[in-house]
């Protein structure tokens, strides 16, 4: 009887403590305004409309944010993780971050496990939130690195690459797809033609994909992804699951060399393949026009939008295209905005920047 009674305490402290957790999370999410819509205009052409979903203004920086806190919600009312549990996450950076920033409200500890080529100023970040850093040199051992450390801890991997796409209500309850929909409806075209995002687990295209046809909304989704990614061949040939050659893209946070079990083909209905030097230079010409750096994925969304834009001008069509910032530049000020940094990985954007300029409406002597 007595180790029945101490055996109920313990689940009640325990139970007492995810009610706790879950309310701090929640909390957290009431404190964050939504994410702004910033609509872009393009000059030259005067039919069709462009926004961006500044997801750079979540407390973490990125759109990562969203993602992290419904994996630890997720975990949380799996029971996956107490009050005790050392979290362990495979990141090439800014999910990291944003899980280190939900480790530390709950008093866990938390491990990133990262390939180290990840942009220093991410590693900084995710130390800031009282992350630690596991850097392993080939970046397709992260998950296996992830798996040990969780055993060798007795700690829970988050796996967001498996969890992305089933930890986030596509129905809505607040998701990306909800809000963008609802700062449409005073726009002058509501409902977007196109909604572009890239992948990196698949969840946000997943999300989006599967609240576009709930809803009954005509507006289609493209995803943008780097030419060296398999998920842009997966989507033409559901065979192709594994990339064997290539040095893989430079864009961090999209693409992957492997088909995520979050990523979803069946609810996207039009793929761009993106070189990185088109990302690099449609990223620098947004800098630009907005006046702050922004990183190479939403370069790779922003060159995805154009060729979309350019598509819809020669058919005579008006409408509404909207897309992703991601996160801000400053997380790549020794990469991306060096220019030494990409002649050496012989990455040619010049030519990409100045077909973004023009797009967007920015002197090429600027």
């Amino acid at each position: 009887m007595g180790a029945s009674t101490n055996n109920n305490a313990g689940a009640g402290a325990t139970r007492a403590w995810l009610d706790q957790a879950v309310r701090r999370i929640e909390a957290d999410f009431n404190r964050s305004a939504d994410t702004h819509l910033i609509h872009l205009p393009l000059p030259r052409y005067p039919g069709i409309d462009l926004y961006l979903k500044d997801e750079s203004s979540h407390p973490t920086g990125s759109l990562k944010h969203r993602l992290a806190r419904s994996l630890f919600l997720y975990a949380l009312c799996n029971e996956w993780i107490g009050p005790d549990t050392t979290v362990i996450e495979a990141s090439s950076g800014s999910t990291a971050v944003s899980e280190a920033y939900f480790a530390r409200m709950l008093g866990l500890r938390f491990i990133a496990v990262v390939p180290a080529s990840t942009a220093a100023p991410k590693l900084d970040a995710i130390r800031f939130h009282g992350g630690e850093i596991h850097a392993v040199d080939d970046p397709r051992t992260i998950y296996d690195a992830a798996h040990r450390l969780a055993g060798e801890t007795g700690g829970h991997y988050l796996d967001q690459f498996t969890y992305a796409e089933r930890a986030t209500d596509w129905r809505g309850n607040n998701n990306i797809a909800e809000s963008i929909f609802a700062q449409m409806a005073q726009e002058r075209h509501p409902i977007p033609a196109w909604i572009v995002c890239g992948a990196g687990t698949g969840g946000t295209s997943a999300t989006i994909g599967r609240f576009i046809r709930y809803q009954r909304h005509a507006s289609r989704l493209c995803v943008a992804d780097p030419e060296q990614s398999v998920f842009h061949r997966h989507f033409a040939d559901r065979g192709t699951t594994l990339l064997h050659e290539g040095t893989g893209s430079c864009i961090e946070g999209i693409g992957r060399p492997r088909v995520e079990p979050s990523f979803v083909p069946s609810v996207i209905d039009h793929m761009i393949a993106v070189a990185d030097g088109d990302s690099i230079g449609a990223m620098r010409a947004l800098s630009r026009r907005l006046g702050r750096g922004v990183g190479g994925s939403t370069g790779t969304n922003l060159w995805a939008c154009l060729k979309l834009v350019e598509a819809m001008a020669a058919r005579g069509e008006r409408g509404s295209i909207v897309t992703l910032l991601c996160d801000g530049g400053d997380r790549y000020a020794c990469t991306y905005y060096r220019d030494d940094w990409l002649s050496a990985r012989n990455i040619a954007w010049h030519a990409a920047e100045a077909t973004a300029r023009v797009a967007l409406g920015i002197p090429i002597s600027g």
